[in-house]
């Protein structure tokens, strides 16, 4: 798949600056498109876009085809008139982390404000433009709606924990919910109906600017969400609806004991016999809020980790064979060739590099695991195969590149500074240069690389929930000479040509 020269950031929406203590679709997004636009910078790569359950990771969503309804704009909301301005009272959030509890409580009562407005000011206009939304995405919006309202109804419990009528999908114990449970469900849907009106308009501006938005599917989907309760036998589920094994990853870089995911395995064979329609879908709905896609662990399509359901640790898994070439075949067939990025670290085989040569699309390689002296890394620039490939400093599962280096071996540090013959006193920005100067076709840095951040300021520890998916920046941070300097380093290195 031939790409063009292109560098961009990494940053989630949730990171953006408001006073609201989350990152929004308002103006913190705008003032970050003006500054991509600003710096020449063609790529907005963010997490997955849906709405988050455990632990707050956008990894850990309730469904793959919901947008995240905390990501709404009050202010935006305002300007609709589905809010006053006296509705957004003031609150002392904190400007640098999003603290998910106050959060969650401060927005979900204002979203509820809005729906009560919209229900009762609605105009014919506003409700046949609400109408159409429901019937263009009812394949999924109608269970995840009923999902949502239901887990709300018996407490936030999982949904293998509801009475087994409705676990179990009983119709008429789901049309007595539906009805009792009406407005629950018309508040789900409106809140996806502005989610999508909001991102059509953020990603049509930036479109404008000369950005790309690059997304990113996780591979597995969380337990706890509508995507298995709905089709419960496209997954590894016993008769209890219990995981049969669960998604994780054995012993690497960043866990002596592996990665226990936890996340459902999928039904392979039942994919297959119905030609991998739900994948099909899912894919489809995440390209209608991106350009193109991150597949997050695309390992796991050639072969997967699979441990048992009451492991303790990951290392008691297994590998076992994943769908491969088949089921991307059956996306290409519905969906046309599909500008994808195959997310490849961790332990990767022949067979894995085999099957993404094949399929034709560009790996990743990290900057930050290539300074090892005592043994050459692929990930060093002077030993890439392919210009297909996408270059990070780091990503949202790294440390920032300042974190890292300071907490590396002096050996690394070394090694580092005699590759780029530098200091190491500004090493976030250097590790950026070299990004930039590599012939991957991509460069992507993380938004705290290019403001220089630490350890304090980083998005995600692999392995842990404390502290995770909470970094925020403050608009003053964004400051113009990072600006110039990004602009400088694409021009130089031929990023920003064109289309």
């Amino acid at each position: 798949m031939c790409k063009k020269r292109r560098s961009g950031i990494l940053v989630h929406p949730t990171s953006f600056p408001s006073p609201y203590g989350i990152g929004d679709l308002g103006a913190g997004a705008y003032s970050f498109i003006d500054f991509m636009k600003a710096a020449n910078q063609k790529l907005w790569q963010v997490l997955p876009l849906g709405p988050t359950g455990y632990g707050d990771s956008p990894y850990q969503s309730f469904s793959s085809f919901a947008g995240n309804h905390y990501l709404i704009s009050t202010d935006i909301l305002v300007e609709q008139g589905w809010l006053s301005t006296s509705d957004l009272q003031v609150v002392d959030f904190n400007p640098r982390a999003v603290e998910y509890g106050p959060v969650i409580e401060y927005k979900t009562s204002l979203l509820k404000k809005a729906h009560e407005k919209f229900k009762s000011h609605a105009t014919t206009t506003d409700l046949n433009q609400f109408t159409r939304f429901c019937k263009q995405h009812r394949a999924w919006l109608d269970d995840y709606a009923l999902f949502m309202a239901l887990k709300d109804y018996h407490g936030g419990a999982p949904w293998t924990d509801w009475p087994k009528a409705l676990a179990k999908r009983d119709v008429k114990a789901l049309a007595d919910m539906k009805t009792q449970l009406s407005n629950e469900i018309s508040l789900t849907k409106f809140l996806q109906y502005e989610f999508f009106r909001q991102w059509d308009k953020l990603r049509a501006y930036a479109n404008a600017a000369g950005i790309k938005i690059i997304g990113d599917i996780p591979i597995f989907v969380s337990m706890d969400s509508a995507d298995i309760w709905a089709a419960t036998e496209l997954f590894a589920l016993d008769s209890n609806g219990k995981p049969t094994a669960v998604a994780g990853v054995p012993p690497d870089y960043f866990s002596k004991t592996g990665q226990l995911w936890g996340n459902p395995l999928y039904n392979w064979d039942a994919h297959k016999k119905t030609g991998f329609e739900w994948w099909c879908k899912r894919v489809e709905a995440v390209l209608n809020f991106v350009d193109e896609i991150r597949i997050d662990h695309f390992r796991g399509f050639e072969s997967y980790w699979a441990v048992p359901y009451s492991a303790k640790t990951a290392t008691e898994g297994k590998w076992q064979k994943g769908p491969g070439k088949p089921l991307f075949d059956a996306l290409e067939k519905k969906l046309g060739q599909l500008p994808i990025i195959a997310e490849d670290l961790g332990i990767i085989t022949p067979a894995v590099n085999r099957l993404r040569k094949r399929l034709k699309l560009p790996g990743m390689k990290v900057l930050q695991f290539a300074f090892n002296p005592e043994d050459e890394s692929v990930y060093l620039p002077h030993l890439y195969e392919d210009s297909e490939t996408v270059v990070y400093t780091g990503t949202h599962d790294n440390d920032t590149t300042v974190g890292w280096y300071t907490s590396a071996k002096d050996t690394e540090k070394d090694y580092l500074r005699r590759y780029l013959n530098v200091s190491g006193e500004n090493v976030a920005s250097d590790m950026i240069r070299l990004a930039f100067s590599t012939t991957g076709v991509y460069a992507i840095v993380p938004i705290q690389d290019v403001l220089g951040l630490g350890t304090e300021d980083r998005m995600n520890t692999p392995g842990t929930t404390d502290g995770c998916w909470q970094f925020r920046y403050t608009g003053d941070m964004l400051q113009e000479e990072y600006a110039v300097q990004l602009k400088y380093l694409s021009e130089l290195f031929h990023r920003n040509i064109s289309e």
